[in-house]
């Protein structure tokens, strides 16, 4: 079994709104100094089989495919 993390963000320069809101809400809880607040996904995946190489092809046409939006967002995948 091969287990992966997969961790989605947008891209530097696109528009988060929703840290934005978190930002706002972190200091309205006392929460100060904080400067900035990006949100983001995670996945956490189990594959079949020990075949590592295959495994990394196969996450990244996930990720491509399905679970980011290659045009606004980047992704990492760590595999266990």
């Amino acid at each position: 079994m091969i287990k992966a993390r997969i961790t989605v963000t947008l891209k530097t320069g696109v528009l988060d709104p929703q840290g934005k809101a978190i930002e706002g809400a972190l200091g309205t809880l006392g929460f100060g100094g904080v400067a900035a607040v990006r949100q983001g996904k995670v996945f956490d995946v189990v594959l079949e089989g020990d075949d590592r190489a295959g495994a990394e092809a196969q996450l990244a046409a996930m990720c491509d495919r399905l679970l980011a939006n290659t045009v606004i967002e980047n992704y990492t995948v760590d595999i266990a």
